[in-house]
């Protein structure tokens, strides 16, 4: 039975999906148009324009991908919130729109160290709120496999962050590590098993 000053967190469900699919698609805009070619490119040319801005779209997009799904199991995990759980679900929302707006930049200036900071910065906010989420989620409830998979991202974009400062180019690597939270929730599910009561 749902409690009074609580909402239904289903209903973000399809604003999320539309912020989401905008969001996740505008990451192609800034992709270099044929017009930017006087003549048909060589292979050379192609690699030249569409490199930089490539790797940072598929970064951008994993990222969000991974994010809307554990956004999705977030919302049917804990159905209901309070008021301040929408409040920074929208928070969290509006960090998913602004994300075409650093792809962009990161995807021009990607060897920048305050591009590669200012777009890793971002990345770990929207992994941080989508973690808060998670703790809000899960309170009064032990689930570590679920609280290190939403946890560990944190971390892992973090030290990339730290890393593009002195070394943009391998943090679009060190990123990548953010990936692995399956994995390390999956190895925290086998220490710590969830005691159902």
């Amino acid at each position: 039975m749902t409690q009074i000053g609580l909402f239904e967190m289903r209903r973000l469900e399809a604003l999320s999906n539309t912020i989401f699919g905008v969001a996740m698609t505008l990451l192609a805009y800034d992709l270099p148009k044929a017009s930017r070619f006087a003549r048909a490119p060589a292979w050379i040319d192609l690699v030249d324009a569409y490199a930089q801005p490539g790797i940072a779209l598929m970064i951008s997009f994993i990222v969000a991908g991974v994010l809307w799904l554990s956004h999705h199991r977030r919302l049917t995990f804990a159905p209901e919130g309070s008021r301040g759980e929408v409040f920074l679900n929208l928070i969290f929302l509006l960090s998913i729109v602004m994300l075409p707006v650093t792809n962009g930049l990161y995807g021009v200036y990607r060897l920048d160290s305050v591009v590669a900071v200012s777009y890793g910065f971002h990345l770990t906010v929207i992994a941080g709120l989508n973690a808060l989420l998670w703790v809000l989620a899960l309170r009064g409830r032990r689930n570590p496999e679920l609280l290190v998979t939403a946890i560990f991202p944190v971390f892992a974009l973090v030290f990339g962050t730290v890393m593009a400062a002195v070394a943009p180019f391998v943090a679009q690597f060190t990123w990548c590590l953010a990936f692995g939270a399956p994995l390390a929730g999956w190895l925290a599910a086998r220490r710590w098993p969830t005691r159902t009561a």
